[in-house]
Parts: structure tokens; sequence; C-alpha cells
């Protein structure tokens, strides 16, 4: 009969083999495996905490206008630009494709009831990152609207076999189409000349009526035939009558210049130039846009003049000078030409250059900067 020690080692040798491995000395070796001083030692996979994996998806961040803002007269001008003309966009889709392959994607922006879709296709390389600029087309309610108002922005991700790949709504501000956002130390002044808008019926109307004022009943604007001296003459007599014609129309000054949403200190209400003839009233931004109107409407060049807390109206006194005529406007109620011509001749002469902001029409023009609908 076997002793209790060699009984116990038994029983170890069939517990292991039931297992199908013995341990010996901390190694592990298969039932009937013999121990080597070369045997290898197990492959291990150390994963390090500091390496991340490569990701294999784009992301996508969106933002949407200024802070949120979307202003009718920066949608208007983006809108006629090319994706690839535009320095900002309503609504701005950066991706960024961390993963080994290029991508090629379909990218819909558009504002529920409010605008149309714009469709962009996005193409980028292992590793780039790029900012596709959306300005869909607005809906004509877009420049009807005159206070501040929520919206939805949805963007919508495709692949080129149209599986979607991402989906977002994004909320935004759409402000009044009053509304102008001068941007910081006037950056976007020349976009008051999208309210120039020289072919509205009302404006139209008042130079009917200037015309009675004029010899001849003639408001030829500039005449090539006549020498510089006989133009500048001209555009005095033309100016007069129109600064008549808006008087007799009870034209006076209202400030109405509130307005809503964020960067109020930065923007300003501007009444289009058929609202002002409309509702007989207008303050000196209104009527500068007015004016110039007027003027751009007889191919004659208005520029308008902004200083400190206040704006005058100017038009070209011959085609090539660089002389203008200059006008307060915002006195059309309540004194004479002559007064008002004098007031701006003052005025502009207590500011140096640097605090006067000038904005020439026919330059904003050949910027893409026209009037809104």
């Amino acid at each position: 009969m076997a002793s209790h020690a060699q009984s116990t080692w038994l029983q170890r040798i069939i517990f292991a083999a039931i297992l199908g491995a013995v341990s010996v000395g901390g190694h592990v070796f298969a039932a009937g495996a013999t121990e080597s001083p070369n045997y290898p030692e197990p492959a291990v996979k150390v994963t390090r905490p500091d390496v991340q994996p490569r990701r294999t998806e784009p992301t996508y961040k969106v933002s949407a206008g200024i802070d949120g803002d979307i202003f009718p007269v920066f949608a208007n001008f983006a809108s006629m630009q090319t994706p690839q003309q535009r320095e900002f966009g309503m609504v701005s889709v950066e991706v960024s494709n961390s993963s080994d392959a290029p991508v090629r994607d379909r990218i819909s922006v558009h504002v529920s009831e409010w605008s149309d879709t714009e469709i962009q296709i996005a193409e980028l390389g292992a590793g780039q990152v790029r900012t596709f600029k959306f300005a869909p087309t607005f809906l004509p309610r877009f420049y009807r609207n005159h206070e501040i108002t929520g919206a939805t922005a949805l963007i919508e991700i495709h692949d080129m076999g149209g599986h979607l790949l991402y989906q977002s709504t994004v909320p935004v501000r759409l402000r009044s189409a009053d509304d102008m956002y001068w941007g910081t130390q006037f950056k976007y002044a020349p976009f008051i000349a999208s309210w120039v808008t020289p072919h509205a019926d009302q404006v139209e109307d008042i130079l009917s009526k200037a015309k009675e004022l004029m010899p001849q009943r003639r408001l030829p604007g500039y005449e090539e035939w006549k020498d510089q001296a006989e133009q500048e003459k001209s555009t005095e007599l033309q100016a007069r009558a129109i600064y008549n014609a808006i008087k007799q129309q009870g034209i006076s000054y209202v400030k109405s210049s509130i307005t809503f949403g964020g960067n109020t200190s930065v923007s300003q209400r501007v009444r289009m130039p058929r609202e002002s003839i409309n509702y007989s009233s207008a303050n000196c931004i209104d009527a500068s846009v007015m004016f110039a109107s007027l003027f751009e409407n007889l191919a004659m060049d208005p520029i308008v003049v902004l200083v400190p807390g206040h704006a005058y109206v100017g038009v070209r006194v011959a085609q090539g000078s660089q002389h203008y005529l200059f006008i307060d406007v915002a006195l059309v109620g309540r004194s004479t030409y002559d007064v008002a011509v004098h007031s701006a001749e003052a005025g502009l002469a207590k500011y140096g250059p640097s605090q006067i902001t000038r904005i020439p029409i026919d330059s904003a023009r050949n910027q893409g900067i026209y009037p809104m609908p």
C-alpha cells in the first residue's frame, strides 16, 4: 500500500491532469510538457496610455452668423458670391478629416421656413481640416421681417452613396432687415450701400417732383459735353431741387435707431428710403441713404460720410472730379438747402481724417455690395 506522502503526490498529479496544466516554479506547462531553461516567454501586448489610436471618422463643427445673429445685409451679399469667394458665411461647417483616407461628402444647409437649401461637396485629404461657408438664398419674407426672430438651421452630411453621416440643428437669431451691423471701428461700413436703393418706386416719385423744380424741367445727371465748371453748376442745381422736393414731401427728423439682440453697441436700425418717404420721417443715416439713392438713380456718384454721432451725404460735383458737394440732410425738415450745405462743411471741418469714414457708393458696388431686395 502506498504511503500517505505518495498518495498525496499522486492526487496532485491527477488533479493537474484534469486541469490540463502543471504549475512549477511560477511557470505553466501543458500536461505532458517538460520544463526547459530555453522555453520562450509568451508575447505580451502592452498598450501605452499616452498613445491614442488614429480616428477613423471625420468630425464636424458648426457655427452660425455673428455670435448666432444672421443679418439680412450680409446674407444678401454672401448669397451672390460663390463659396470660394466668401470671406464669411451665414452657417460655417468645419470638417476635420483625421482618418487615414481622403473623404468626399455632401453637405447641405438650410434655415427652416426661411431659406432654400445650399449644397456643397467637401473633399479633404487624410489629415486635412477645411471650413465650408454657406449662404443659402433667403426667401422674400426674410427681407420683409422687421423684428428679431428665432429660427433653426439644419445641417446634414451624407457620403456620396447617400448614407447619412451627420445631422445637426443650430438655433439662430434672424435680425431685422433694418439692422445694420457696423462692426468695430466701422469695419463693415461699406455695407450701408445695401440701403441705397435707386430703383424704388418712391425714389422715382421724388425725382419726378424734383424735375419740376429744375430749369427746363430736366434732371440730366452728369453731361459729358459740359466742361467741369458747367457740370458743377448743374450738379448744384440738381442737388438743390432734390433737397427742396424732399422738403415739400414733409420728411423731417425722427431718431428711431434702436435695434434688438446681441451686438447692439455696433448695430443700428436704418430705414430703407421707401420707408422714410412713406412715413415722412428719417434720421441722419436714413436721410443720407435716401439722398444717395436719388443721386445714384441719376447715374451720379453719391458718398455717405460718417463722423462721430452723425452722417452726411455728398455727391461728386462732376465726372472724374475728386470734389464732392456735401449736405447735412438731417436738416431737410427745418432748414434751407443753403443752411444744410453750410452745416455739412462746418461739421466735417471739425474732424481729422481718422475720425471720418467715407463710403463712396460706386466703390461699394465694385465690391459686390448691391441693394437689398
